[in-house]
């Protein structure tokens, strides 16, 4: 059993954020039926879907539906999103049914301080909205280091909307109350067959407690493979077992369990440099 499977249901996004290293795939969003089929298929392998690889699953009109769905078959959905379009989608989520959400609120880079704060504002609007409503929600800060001003100014604001809450802080961020989570993190180089080539020596996750399905039904070993270059197979094509006991997923995961890549993206994966040996 995978602790969540990543579950891209578009890869079209409404930002063109720098820390974000996009796709040249072909825009497209989930029909239903594939979903339906998707999840079928999933059974018994997970109980936690993450609607997320590429793209902004809050552009996706049939998002409630899904996580809806899913509930039906014993899921738990969980969202990452830029955060942009919670104050007319938000509660939404909350009446689906909506697991976990993830807002990435270091997505705001441009723009007018108006459009800033008009911005954290409903972020911060939903987070209270759901959490209250038992949804667990995290504020993710993942560019620790690089925008220190504009962190500076969303710290104050959270602090100052959540005042009356017992902040519990951490190395990797806080617990403001329960259901409600600031998680810090590093930027991190994408992991591209243009990037440097950083050595062979790589311990990674995927496939290990997760893997990522494309929007067409393509299943990469993390999500990070956002241009589908280690296509283990099609689930619309194969069983799950079948893609997953292949020769190179086998060769993958037992080369990760050594810290070793097999695969020429691994090696060039800045975010799995996190996971060495200090």
């Amino acid at each position: 059993m995978y602790s969540r499977v990543y579950l891209e249901i578009t890869n079209i996004c409404n930002r063109n954020c720098s820390f974000c290293i996009g796709t040249n795939r072909t825009p497209r969003r989930m029909t239903m039926a594939e979903f339906d089929a998707l999840t079928d298929k999933l059974q018994g392998h997970t109980k936690y879907i993450y609607y997320h690889l590429m793209g902004e699953p809050l552009t996706h009109p049939l998002l409630p539906s899904f996580i809806a769905r899913a509930k039906e078959k014993g899921f738990h959905s969980a969202i990452t999103t830029n955060g942009t379009l919670l104050a007319t989608r938000g509660e939404e989520l909350v009446k689906a049914g909506v697991y976990k959400v993830s807002i990435s609120v270091h997505s705001f880079e441009s723009g007018t301080n108006e459009d800033y704060l008009r911005y954290i504002g409903s972020c911060l609007d939903f987070a209270d909205l759901a959490s209250r409503n038992g949804v667990l929600v995290c504020l993710r800060l993942w560019n620790r280091g690089y925008d220190e001003g504009r962190n500076i100014d969303t710290l104050a604001l959270m602090q100052e909307s959540f005042s009356g809450e017992e902040w519990k802080w951490s190395a990797r961020g806080a617990r403001i109350r329960d259901k409600l989570h600031l998680e810090y993190g590093d930027r991190f180089a994408w992991p591209d067959l243009s990037a440097p080539d950083m050595g062979d020596s790589v311990f990674c996750y995927g496939l290990k407690d997760h893997f990522g399905i494309l929007v067409d039904g393509s299943v990469v070993p993390c999500c990070l493979d956002h241009n589908g270059v280690i296509t283990l197979g099609n689930l619309h094509e194969a069983s799950l077992d079948e893609i997953l006991i292949s020769p190179r997923a086998v060769s993958m995961a037992k080369g990760f369990s050594c810290r070793k890549a097999t695969e020429e993206l691994c090696r060039r994966c800045g975010y799995a440099r996190r996971f060495e040996r200090k």
